[in-house]
């Protein structure tokens, strides 16, 4: 079993190879379980040590576009490769401030992937990692109180759009053969470690990780504000269930919800002055930023994931939760 993950040095993709190599095989689209013997990590940054290490772990370093156009080179897919997890992309604040920048990073490539797997002519899985901002909320197109695996996607922001793009060339990819179709929309990630990035859902992570650590956070949003969480674990074992389910499991080309905790930053906050105390959940500062609350306060909050649960996926039980394992793999330091 060989394996491609771009955005593969990153905090998801990462997460998602050590998740493989730890399993060592995979039942790829209800087929019996093979053996992994190579993981492509593909990034623009070098993966991790831990990784690199790992015989079975083929890195490719550089811009996925130019590693797309450089062709038999240094192949992104090859002919031996039977799933891609295609994970990397320009984030929601990112691409909303920069066009060209999402356009290049989450539409350029998506098409250069597609292209590039439908050249094997080995219909590989491809496992699109989407996202929730596909759906968003407006005066002209107010959205459902609960968002469905089939409410039509309404999205407000660039990075949304270009989400949606995605998923509609993998679904016609996946419809003309050229590939095994495997839209996934991710919901917020909570919490992630590390430092912020340019996603305007970054705070949801820092308002916990950063107080924490004991350095002051902002939370940008009202405290009433909600949101459709889903642990870092969760996250991984949905998107490697979505890999492993049978086409008859699968069902519709149409991409899934995965499972979300609705919750607001309010009870997030709570959350963390019970598992940390009030001295860490004071380092929060309240203070608006009315851009990021635009973005934000135009995402679905109440996610129906009927076809994630089908799967065996379920939301996490609520927020002290996340953060209980978040502490498990990040100890704080005394």
């Amino acid at each position: 079993m060989n394996i491609v993950i771009t955005g593969g040095a990153g905090f998801l993709g990462a997460r998602l190879a050590r998740a493989l190599l730890a399993r060592g095989q995979l039942a790829l689209a209800g087929a019996p379980a093979q053996p992994i013997a190579c993981i492509t990590l593909v990034d623009q940054i070098a993966p991790p040590a831990d990784l690199a290490a790992d015989p079975r772990v083929r890195a490719l370093v550089g811009d996925l576009n130019a590693l797309l156009a450089a062709g038999a080179t240094q192949p992104v897919v090859r002919a031996q490769d039977h799933v891609v997890f295609h994970l990397a992309a320009a984030v929601s604040a990112e691409c909303e401030a920069d066009f060209d920048l999402g356009m290049r990073s989450n539409l350029d490539t998506i098409r250069g992937l597609l292209q590039a797997c439908r050249n094997l002519k080995t219909a590989p899985t491809v496992v699109f990692a989407s996202s929730l901002a596909v759906f968003g909320n407006s005066p002209e197109q107010p959205m459902p109180d609960v968002i469905t695996d089939t409410t039509l996607p309404t999205p407000q922001n660039s990075y949304g759009i270009q989400k949606f793009i995605g998923e509609q060339l993998v679904a016609d990819y996946g419809r003309k053969g050229f590939v095994r179709a495997r839209n996934v929309r991710l919901m917020t990630v909570s919490v992630r470690p590390g430092k912020p990035n340019g996603a305007a859902s970054s705070f949801f992570s820092g308002m916990i990780r950063e107080p924490l650590a004991g350095v002051r956070a902002v939370c940008p949003v009202p405290p009433d504000t909600a949101v459709a969480l889903l642990s870092p674990s969760r996250t991984i074992t949905g998107l490697i269930r979505c890999a492993e389910a049978s086409d008859a499991e699968w069902g519709a080309r149409t991409a899934i919800n995965l499972p979300a905790l609705t919750t607001t930053v309010a009870e997030m906050a709570k959350a963390l002055e019970k598992a940390a105390g009030a001295q860490v959940a004071s380092l929060i500062d309240w203070t608006p930023d009315p851009v990021i609350s635009k973005i934000v306060l135009s995402w679905p909050v109440r996610v129906s994931a009927e076809r994630a649960k089908g799967l065996g996926l379920l939301p996490d039980a609520d927020f002290a939760s996340i953060i209980n394992e978040y502490l498990s793999e990040n100890p704080r330091k005394t």
